[in-house]
């Protein structure tokens, strides 16, 4: 191994998600232009080794080009109306030979079982049936689409027994009526259905489209369910993009925590987008993900990893389980989709109108992002409410951190009396004040 410590920081890093998404129901949608582009061993790798970790996945593929190489076949041109397909009884045909391809393609790159890859020794079972029920379109504005439907009913009561069976399932772009009649759909509208009928904690879209940016050519990584409806509404996104906007929104009104539009040609982008603080996609949320708030007995768990790198090298005092348990309405912690990021602590000396912050730690990941300064403000805005009139730090290390912040240098002589008492003089630590 050319760099265990590098490997072992990345493990840690990675651990909160692997236990936050232990037992998750993820849907993870594919349009056809994937398996065209050659990478779906690569993603049937990636799912597996999601699969391995006790999530339960739900596989929507889509099958758009392989439905144009069939109709080509025959010398019949395509017809669509806003982006979906307009299928005549040849196109359906043409369907139904695609969606039979595509899932035997999909249940062997499952089957693979390659030594030194995520599916070595495994035996992953997928299971494919009638669990979609659809009803057609229908004549809208104008436009007849024939046999395209959309999803009706979900069969989420037997998806869910085969996922807690261990089996993940597979759902191609055709649903079928109480009559027995086959309709075309689309691969987001089958993705969508699924994830809210299942109340999934996630809806995956592995797109064929690029990062979206918005006006300013920004990358777009985080939207509310309110800030993707203005998006969609400025009108400035490719339609591709829209198209997987429209359907993230219609997810999320579904009930779906999170929606994912990960591009597909970055290779490993599902386990990117999951297991790094950023993503390299654009997440959709019912809420806002972020939130910075005062620590419950939830936290200790999250504070103790996030402070111990720092109490091994020295940059923080060590404190144990028992005390963070007996100060933990000192701290403030923040929070990104369900992993602490940050925390602090603020320790009250009503005598003398003061405060201490103390443990103030940033995960080095996101120390860029400006955390440490909004958990710095969020615990002057807590000192300034209790009544105090002058925060204080002690640091070793990150003094220059504080001065630019307002903070000027002071002796121990300028503590509270009972932190004079408890200053380690062995510690030699710089004392900081600053005036609220």
């Amino acid at each position: 191994m050319e760099n265990p410590v590098q490997f072992v920081h990345w493990l840690r890093s990675v651990a909160p998600y692997i236990h936050a998404f232990r037992g998750k129901t993820f849907v993870v949608a594919f349009p056809g232009e994937l398996v065209m582009a050659g990478a779906l061993p690569v993603l049937a790798q990636d799912l597996s080794l999601l699969h391995a970790l006790g999530i339960k996945i739900v596989i929507v593929h889509g099958s758009r080009p392989q439905v144009a190489e069939q109709l080509a076949l025959r010398s019949v041109e395509g017809a669509f109306h806003n982006g979906i397909r307009i299928t005549d009884t040849a196109a359906l045909e043409c369907s139904k030979e695609a969606a039979g391809e595509l899932r035997l393609d999909i249940e062997a790159a499952f089957s693979q079982g390659l030594p030194n890859t995520p599916m070595a020794h495994s035996a992953i079972r997928i299971i494919s049936g009638n669990f979609v029920t659809a009803k057609p379109i229908g004549i809208v504005g104008g436009v007849d689409f024939q046999l395209t439907g959309i999803a009706r009913k979900v069969a989420y009561e037997t998806i869910h027994r085969i996922l807690d069976a261990g089996n993940l399932v597979l759902l191609g772009p055709l649903g079928f009526s109480p009559t027995g009649e086959a309709f075309n759909l689309t691969m987001e509208d089958v993705a969508v259905s699924a994830a809210s009928a299942l109340r999934a904690d996630k809806l995956i879209f592995i797109s064929e489209t690029p990062m979206m940016v918005d006006q300013d050519n920004d990358e777009i990584r985080e939207l509310s369910f309110m800030q993707a409806e203005q998006e969609l509404k400025a009108g400035y996104l490719p339609l591709d993009s829209a198209f997987y906007l429209e359907h993230a929104i219609k997810a999320s009104r579904g009930g779906v925590p999170r929606i994912h539009i990960v591009p597909y040609k970055m290779d490993g982008s599902a386990l990117l987008e999951l297991f790094t603080h950023d993503g390299v996609g654009t997440m959709v949320s019912s809420e806002n993900l972020e939130s910075l708030r005062e620590a419950t007995i939830e936290d200790v768990g999250g504070i103790i990893k996030l402070i111990e790198p720092l109490e091994a090298d020295g940059t923080l005092v060590k404190r144990g389980r028992e005390l963070i348990e007996r100060e933990i309405n000192y701290f403030s912690v923040i929070e990104h989709d369900g992993v602490i990021f940050g925390c602090a602590a603020l320790y009250p000396f009503p005598f003398e109108k003061m405060a201490e912050m103390a443990c103030l730690t940033v995960n080095p990941e996101v120390q860029s992002q400006g955390d440490g300064e909004r958990i710095l403000k969020h615990l002057e805005k807590r000192a300034r409410r209790a009544g105090f009139h002058s925060l204080f730090v002690l640091t070793t290390r990150t003094a220059h951190w504080f001065l630019k912040r307002g903070f000027v240098s002071a002796s121990v002589d300028d503590l509270p009396k009972d932190r004079q008492k408890m200053y380690n003089w062995q510690r030699k630590s710089l004392v900081l004040i600053k005036q609220l």
